[in-house]
C-alpha cells in the first residue's frame, strides 16, 4: 500500500508546484505596497492565475490527505518535495532555460532520497502524542507563521523573516493536514474540522508572508529556503507530535536518515535552478 501512497503524494505535489508558480507569477505583478496586507490577499484574489493556482493547491489536499492514509508522514513529506522536478521541466521546455548539472545532480538526489526513505521507514504505524503537547507544536508554528505581521514597519521587517516565517506556517499546514487526516480516519470529526480550521489560517498567513517574500527577494532565494522549511521542519518535529515505531526501521534507521539528508541536498539543488525560479517568479525579468 505504500505504493498508492507515495502515488498520492506526487501527484499532490505536482498540484502544489504548479500552484505556486501561478501564485508566483501574479505575486510579482502586485504592488509591493501591500505586502504583509490583508489587502494583497483580496488583489490577488481579483487575478485569475492567482485563483487558478490556488484552485490547484486546493485540490492537491485530496491526494495529500490519501498519501497520509497509505503511507507514514516520514515518506510522505519529501516525497512532496518531487514536484519541483515538474516546475524544472517547464522552465526547461517552456522557457528554454538550460538544466546545468546541479539541477541533474538535485534530481538524482531527490529520487535516491525518496527510494531510500521508502525502502527503510516501517509500516504506517503512527500514532498521536498526548493532546497538549500535539497543540503546543502546532500552537508554535501558528505563531512563527505570523510574527512578521508584528514586526511590519520595523527594522526586522525583512525578506529574510518573511520567508522563514512562510515555511513555518506552511509547515504548520502539512501537520494540521496530518493530524486531520488521522482525526478523519478514526471518526473524530470535529477534532479533524479543528485541524482543518487551523491549517486552513496558517496556510493563509504563510501564503501572504510567502507573497511578500517573492515581491522582496529573489525567487532563487525564497523558493528553496521556503520549499527547506517546509518540508523538513515537520519531519524534524515529528518525534515530538508523533509516536512513529522506528524500532521496526531496516537498519536501525540509517536509510531514513540518509534519505532524508539526500533528499534534502537534491531539493535545494533543484530549487535554486534559474529554471525553476523562472517558473516561480516569471515576472521578475532576471
Amino acid at each position: 500500500m505504500i505504493v498508492v501512497g507515495i502515488a498520492a503524494a506526487l501527484a499532490a505535489s505536482a498540484l502544489f508546484n504548479v500552484g505556486v508558480a501561478l501564485q508566483a507569477f501574479e505575486a510579482k505583478r502586485t504592488s509591493r505596497d501591500l505586502g504583509l496586507r490583508i489587502g494583497l490577499l483580496a488583489a490577488l484574489l481579483r487575478r485569475p492565475y492567482w485563483v487558478l493556482g490556488l484552485a490547484l493547491e486546493g485540490i492537491g489536499i485530496g491526494p495529500q490527505v490519501l498519501a497520509l492514509d497509505y503511507a507514514s508522514f516520514v515518506v510522505v513529506q519529501p516525497a512532496l518535495a518531487s514536484g519541483l522536478l515538474l516546475l524544472l521541466a517547464i522552465g526547461h521546455w517552456v522557457f528554454r532555460e538550460p538544466v546545468g548539472l546541479g539541477a541533474v545532480v538535485g534530481v538524482g538526489a531527490i529520487i535516491v532520497g525518496i527510494a531510500l526513505i521508502s525502502w527503510g521507514a516501517p509500516g504506517h504505524s503512527e500514532t498521536h502524542r498526548g493532546g497538549a503537547t500535539v497543540v503546543a507544536i502546532a500552537g508554535a508554528l501558528v505563531v512563527l507563521a505570523i510574527v512578521p505581521f508584528g514586526l511590519r514597519g520595523t527594522r526586522f521587517d525583512t525578506a529574510l523573516s518573511a520567508m522563514i516565517s512562510a515555511g513555518c506556517g506552511f509547515a504548520g499546514a502539512n501537520i494540521a493536514t496530518k493530524l486531520m487526516s488521522d482525526d478523519l480516519n478514526v471518526g473524530h470529526y470535529l477534532n479533524a474540522a479543528s485541524w482543518a480550521a487551523v491549517g486552513l489560517f496558517v496556510g493563509a498567513a504563510a501564503t501572504i508572508t510567502g507573497m511578500t517574500a517573492l515581491q522582496q527577494q529573489a525567487a532563487s532565494v525564497v523558493v528553496p529556503t521556503m520549499t527547506a522549511i517546509q518540508t523538513f521542519l515537520p519531519i524534524v518535529l515529528e518525534p515530538l507530535f508523533l509516536r512513529e515505531r522506528f524500532s521496526e526501521a531496516d537498519l536501525a534507521g540509517a536509510p531514513i536518515a540518509g534519505g532524508l539528508l539526500i533528499t534534502l541536498v537534491g531539493t535545494v539543488l533543484v530549487s535554486r535552478t534559474r529554471a525553476v525560479s523562472e517558473v516561480s517568479a516569471q515576472a521578475q525579468g532576471s
